[in-house]
């Protein structure tokens, strides 16, 4: 067969089209190996406004004992087979759990919890008891409702229960959680869902967001739910405050400013996690493709360079990395909200495409994660073991081989490294 009239490559260094000019300016500097961090946030005392994304710690794929293969969880087809993993920490992150009994809870509102919710159900994550997601939280119904709320480490059914308190049915508000645990067989019935607000007047039904095989779903649910309808417990978090998702919640504590070292290309550490979502919800969530993560990537320097320039500054002051002014800023909930950059130029006249160097070995940018997600939505999911992330590896590279030559291309136009006529297709 012969090969496509367009060339998957990169223009020339000295090409002068406004899109390769700004990707030259902004594209990370890349080496064969990993890419160089910052000191770990070890020994930093963690607020409660900020320990759900700073309590992380390495990861922890032990499970309970016992936990038996999983299928899908049809409605209405009986108990579904829950099996969920133990407590554990934060994946990827360098700490420890907290001593049973002992339950930090960070403040949060009820828009950020329905907000996170519905980011998974957007990225359609896959169910598993062992794996963890890019925000480093388990894959699992209980992992969901840790991620949501917005707690400090993975929580599992029998846990989850001390960061709220017991509520009525009339009570339910969107935000709370519907719990059954069976102390006697966890594995038989146990399971936890998010309550997403009533869908008719008589409350015999409700939007659930859970997460369960094959993937986080978001469907009206009759109440309590499927099976065990008796047994399901609502809870409401103890955190949980009134207000818009980007005020402050009553009470809350600000995390001190940790260093201009934790910021910046190459920079991998969970106050780059916890900059991004109070980014978002001050108004620059556009400036994320797939919602913010541990890596510093081009999206966080221009949501926070946004957020400089709603407060009227420029130059050195709006340069997109933050400082303690922005963060005190930030971290308050003072200040004007943003309004996101206008998109950067496309390169080679495609919108999105950043340039090849985004997509090599030892890259690590969100661009490698949106392009992860949306291979998936296209059916190349089969190529990824855990998801896509931000670090470009083989699964990627299969992944984009897999499409490519489902484009009926082969030899170096099927070479695994997306090129602008590759983006293009895949995002058209």
């Amino acid at each position: 067969m012969s090969a496509p009239v367009f060339e998957e490559f990169d223009p020339a260094s000295d090409c002068d089209c406004p899109g390769c000019v700004h990707w030259r300016r902004v594209r990370p500097r890349l080496s064969s190996g990993r890419l160089g961090g910052h000191p770990a946030a070890c020994g930093v005392v963690v607020m409660a406004a900020a320990s759900a994304v700073l309590g992380g710690t390495a990861p922890a794929t032990a499970v309970t004992p016992g936990h038996a293969p999983h299928r899908e969880a049809d409605p209405g087809d009986g108990e579904p087979a829950t099996p969920q993993g133990a407590r554990s920490p934060l994946h990827g992150r360098v700490g420890t759990l907290a001593e049973p009994g002992v339950a930090a809870v960070p403040a949060t509102t009820r828009t950020e919890i329905v907000n996170r919710a519905k980011a998974w159900v957007a990225a359609r994550v896959p169910y598993s008891m062992t794996a963890y997601w890019t925000d480093g939280y388990r894959q699992d119904c209980s992992g969901y409702v840790s991620m949501a709320w917005g707690l400090p480490g993975n929580e599992w059914t029998g846990s989850l229960g001390q960061f709220g308190v017991k509520i009525t049915k009339a009570q339910l508000q969107p935000g709370d959680i519907l719990l059954f645990h069976n102390p006697a067989n966890p594995e038989n019935g146990s399971h936890v869902v998010i309550f997403g607000g009533w869908t008719n007047s008589t409350h015999t039904s409700y939007t659930a967001y859970e997460q369960t095989p094959p993937h986080t779903r978001r469907q009206s649910t009759p109440y309590a739910y499927w099976s065990n309808s008796a047994k399901y417990v609502p809870y409401r978090y103890k955190g949980v405050a009134a207000g818009t998702a980007g005020a402050p919640a009553a009470g809350r504590t600000v995390v001190p400013y940790p260093g201009a070292a934790y910021f910046g290309p190459g920079a991998d550490n969970t106050y780059v996690t916890l900059l991004g979502r109070i980014l978002v919800a001050r108004g620059a969530g556009s400036c994320y493709a797939t919602g913010p993560g541990p890596v510093w990537g081009e999206a966080d320097r221009r949501a926070t360079r946004a957020f400089q320039r709603a407060q009227g500054w420029s130059g050195a002051d709006a340069d997109g990395l933050p400082g303690p002014r922005t963060w005190e800023l930030l971290t308050t909930g003072k200040g004007r909200s943003s309004t996101p950059d206008p998109a950067p130029p496309a390169s080679h006249g495609v919108p999105g495409y950043p340039g090849r160097a985004f997509f090599r070995p030892g890259a690590a940018n969100d661009h490698v994660t949106r392009l992860g997600a949306r291979l998936v939505e296209k059916g190349f999911g089969g190529c990824y073991a855990l998801g896509p992330g931000p670090h470009w590896g083989e699964a990627d590279r299969r992944a984009v081989e897999a499409f490519q030559r489902t484009q009926g291309w082969r030899g170096g136009a099927a070479d695994g490294y997306p090129g602008p006529e590759t983006w293009r297709r895949l995002f058209a």
